[in-house]
């Protein structure tokens, strides 16, 4: 059997769409064994995939250059691939590649597409494209060692009896999330039709929606209160999930659950829509030629106002329930 040692080591969202890659591999190269290494905490994102041996990092224990030779050659030792895709294409990546290199290792490194994207995110440029998706990124780096691989491009879904709505309220950066006061009052809209489970991650999110469950009635916050293992079921059973362009979005997928996703100053162009979702689920203001002005929502806004967000009428996340489901 033939081993791919694969490595993504962050972030959330991005190494949960190599999950779904992985999986469509596995099944059309049954014969190929892949090593996922990437942060410990990440591993449920991999748990019932064919194939694949999960290896975990706490990466105190690999800091610095030596930190990430110490890491290649333990990983060198034990698997002995015979292939080796960075599907990061990062600094320590970098680092590692010129480990595996000097020991013949055969190394594919993903294309990230990175002037394809500043191009993208110019906001004088007028004329934007959709450019390759993420997935067929790493699926690019698959074929390029000579695997055959076609992506479905359909989420699976896990659970047929399916109750609720998710709202995951929050993003990482300002530039991908909608008003804490909008989703406030969509929340106390959605709640009248359908019991809502919110979504959230840390102390002060906990804290916020604890405050939201309090004041509206039908909700529950999960937040805080489960393992990732725990929330890709609970996922699994909702009717919708509903998220900014957030790593929730990419569970939703990865949990076979269809997901509304919320859009400012990222654009789903960038190749970074959930897998799987439909692009008329995307909640988006689409005559603002300066979108996307970021491929991550880390820049602060060209214009000053957020109008990518603040022009968000909670009525068209509402509209996008109404034209698929029972809610209203």
């Amino acid at each position: 059997m033939k081993k791919i040692l694969a490595y993504r080591f962050s972030a959330f969202g991005d190494v949960a769409m190599s999950a779904v890659v992985f999986r469509e591999f596995s099944e059309q190269n049954p014969d190929v064994q892949i090593i996922m290494v990437t942060r410990e905490n990440f591993r449920d994102l991999f748990n019932d995939i064919p194939n694949i041996i999960f290896k975990g990092l706490d990466f105190d224990d690999y800091k610095g250059v030596f930190g990430v030779y110490k890491l290649a050659g333990q990983l060198i030792k034990e698997y002995k691939p015979d292939y080796v895709a960075d599907l990061h294409d990062v600094i320590r990546t970098k680092i590692l590649y010129n480990f595996f290199k000097r020991r013949r290792y055969k190394v594919f490194v993903i294309n990230k597409g990175k002037e394809e994207k500043e191009h993208l995110t110019d906001v004088w440029n007028l004329d934007k494209k959709q450019l390759k998706t993420t997935v067929e990124r790493y699926a690019d780096v698959f074929r390029e060692m000579g695997f055959p691989l076609k992506l479905s491009n359909e989420y699976r879904i896990k659970n047929f009896n399916k109750k609720g709505i998710g709202f995951a309220p929050f993003a990482q950066h300002k530039g991908k999330m909608l008003s804490l006061e909008k989703s406030f009052e969509l929340v106390k809209i959605l709640s009248e039709r359908s019991p809502i489970f919110l979504f959230g991650g840390g102390k002060e999110e906990t804290e916020i929606l604890d405050g939201w469950e309090k004041s509206i009635p039908n909700t529950k916050n999960l937040a805080g209160k489960m393992t990732l293992k725990e929330e890709l079921q609970k996922i699994s059973e909702l009717e919708i999930m509903i998220s900014m362009d957030s790593a929730n979005m990419h569970l939703a997928s990865l949990a076979g659950t269809r997901c509304i996703s919320i859009w400012g100053a990222t654009h789903p162009f960038a190749g970074f829509l959930g897998y799987g979702q439909s692009e008329k689920d995307v909640v988006q203001i689409k005559d603002l030629t300066c979108r996307p002005c970021s491929v991550f929502g880390d820049k602060e806004c060209y214009r000053g106002d957020y109008a990518c967000l603040e022009e968000i009428n909670i009525q068209d996340i509402i509209d996008k329930l109404i034209e698929k489901s029972c809610f209203f």
